[in-house]
């Protein structure tokens, strides 16, 4: 049974920085490439960076140069190191997994951790 434990959210001002973690468990977590998404209360989720097994990484346009995904293999664990935060980062953080099983790739998701920037 796949799992994703998100954890690190919280509240903080504007101008600010969080780490998020996303534990997982059930995967063969070297291999399987990982992301975080996030929604915003009345928006549909929107992908913020994603990550390879290998470490290749990837952002949305408005998180470049602000955000930082990585990831610890031996630790099963995959982060999200936020900087400079904007009332509009506001929203549900999501760990993504996205394995593949045999011809199929799946998609598993955590249950979220919020985020709230301050004006």
């Amino acid at each position: 049974q796949v799992q994703l434990a998100e954890s690190g959210g919280g509240l903080v001002q504007s101008g600010g920085s969080l780490r998020l973690s996303c534990a997982a468990s059930g995967l063969r977590f070297g291999i399987v490439d990982m992301g975080w998404h996030r929604q915003a209360p009345g928006k549909q989720r929107e992908l913020v960076a994603t990550i390879t097994g290998g470490g290749r990484a990837n952002y949305a346009d408005f998180v470049k140069g602000r955000f930082s995904i990585s990831r610890d293999n031996a630790k099963n664990t995959v982060y999200l190191q936020m900087a400079g935060l904007k009332p509009d980062d506001t929203a549900v953080y999501y760990c993504n997994a996205k394995p593949w099983i045999g011809v199929t790739q799946r998609d598993y998701w955590g249950q979220g951790t919020q985020v709230t920037v301050s004006s």
